[in-house]
C-alpha cells in the first residue's frame, strides 16, 4: 500500500534583519551629517531714498567702494581716506581690516557703514568685504573673541570712475 506523504508546507518568512541592520548605521549617520550643514544670515540695511534729509548728510557716513584693481575707503564730508590698491592681483583684505580697526578708535561710537560693490564684483570678494569691516578677530583673557566694528551694514551701487587719462 502506498503512502501519501504530505510535504510539510511552510510559509518562508521574510528575513528583514539586514535591512534593520542597515538603518541601524544608516540613521545615525545622516543625523550626524546634518549638524555640518549650517547657514549664517546676515542683516543688511538697503538705503531709503526717501529717508535723505539734510540732518542724514550732515552724519559721518563711512563708505567702502569695491572696484575691480582696488578698495576706496572714504566718507561722505572729507572725501578718501584711504585707496586699497590690489596685492598680487588679489583684494588686500588684510589692508582693510588694519584700516577698520584704526577708523573705529577714531569713531569708536560709529556702528554703521556702506559697502558699494562696482557691477562685476564677485559675490566672494562682497562677503570678504563684510566679514572684514563687520568684525576681527582679538585675544581677549587668552580667548579669541570676535572684536565688533560696524557690525551695521548697508548696500548701495559703486559711483562710475572718472576716466584717467
Amino acid at each position: 500500500m502506498r503512502r501519501k506523504h504530505r510535504r510539510l508546507r511552510s510559509d518562508a518568512d521574510l528575513d528583514i534583519t539586514p535591512f534593520m541592520n542597515l538603518m541601524i548605521v544608516l540613521v545615525p549617520v545622516l543625523l550626524l551629517n546634518m549638524v555640518f550643514a549650517h547657514t549664517s544670515v546676515l542683516e543688511l540695511n538697503f538705503p531709503d531714498v526717501d529717508s535723505s534729509s539734510v540732518e542724514e548728510q550732515k552724519e559721518l557716513q563711512l563708505q567702502v567702494v569695491i572696484f575691480e584693481d582696488q578698495l576706496v575707503v572714504s566718507d561722505n564730508q572729507g572725501g578718501v581716506i584711504k585707496t586699497i590698491a590690489n596685492r598680487e592681483a588679489a583684494h588686500d583684505f588684510e589692508m582693510l581690516g588694519k584700516v577698520m580697526k584704526e577708523l573705529k578708535g577714531r569713531l569708536p561710537d560709529k556702528r554703521n557703514i556702506i559697502i558699494m560693490p562696482s557691477s562685476d564684483t564677485s559675490y566672494q570678494t562682497l562677503v570678504s568685504v563684510m566679514d572684514k569691516v563687520r568684525s576681527y578677530e582679538a585675544v581677549v583673557a587668552g580667548d579669541v573673541v570676535e572684536a565688533e566694528l560696524f557690525p551695521e551694514i548697508s548696500l548701495g551701487d559703486a559711483p562710475k570712475r572718472a576716466e584717467q587719462s
